[in-house]
């Protein structure tokens, strides 16, 4: 077959499978987030996830270092998560993989790492993943933890109706703003 190269299929890494458990739980857990890659431009997904996660009760610091000092849906920017104003529970890496590593470095640098690692949707670094592991975070990879949490509290939204929480039963009703802690 022209143009198939086995060696790299089987080089591919193993997917990657999170039970919704596990993702719930992380996101029950987490309070603040520094958004690694938030963007000031309302056209960009970093702006969109950030407002959304905020929606939900989550204090998002956005980091960027075009940005540091400018206000982005109400939080000052930092440049660097070195300069983060407090401790964070979550870093989300909204950068590209090849940024994973020195980004993880960071935030195991900080007085007080955070309990959580969130590579966005196509992020993965494994080597980056092992070390925070390594460290005791937690770390999930390729994943939007916007598009998670809709699909565990069955939210139907762009994603469609493939949320596999559509049930008979009454839904439980979360407080004002989403978190049920």
């Amino acid at each position: 077959m022209a143009g198939y190269d086995a060696g790299a299929v089987a080089a591919a890494p193993a997917p990657l499978v999170y039970a919704d458990d596990h993702l719930r739980g992380v996101l029950d857990r987490v309070n603040t987030i520094a958004m690694v890659g938030a963007s000031p431009n309302w056209r960009r997904p970093s702006y969109f996830v950030m407002k959304y996660l905020q929606g939900k009760g989550y204090r998002v610091i956005p980091v960027n270092p075009r940005a540091g000092g400018e206000t982005i849906l109400g939080e000052t920017a930092v440049a660097t998560l070195a300069e983060l104003p407090e401790s964070v529970d979550m870093v989300d890496i909204f950068r590209g993989s090849d940024a994973a590593a020195g980004i993880v470095d960071e935030a195991l640098a900080l007085p007080h790492p955070p309990a959580v690692i969130w590579m966005q949707l196509t992020v993965r670094h494994d080597a980056a993943a092992a070390k925070a592991e390594a460290a005791g975070l937690t770390v999930i990879m390729d994943r939007c933890p916007k598009q998670e949490w809709a699909r565990l509290h069955g939210e139907l939204s762009w994603s469609g109706v493939r949320s596999n929480v559509i049930s008979s039963k009454k839904r439980k009703l979360m407080p004002f703003g989403g978190k049920s802690s």
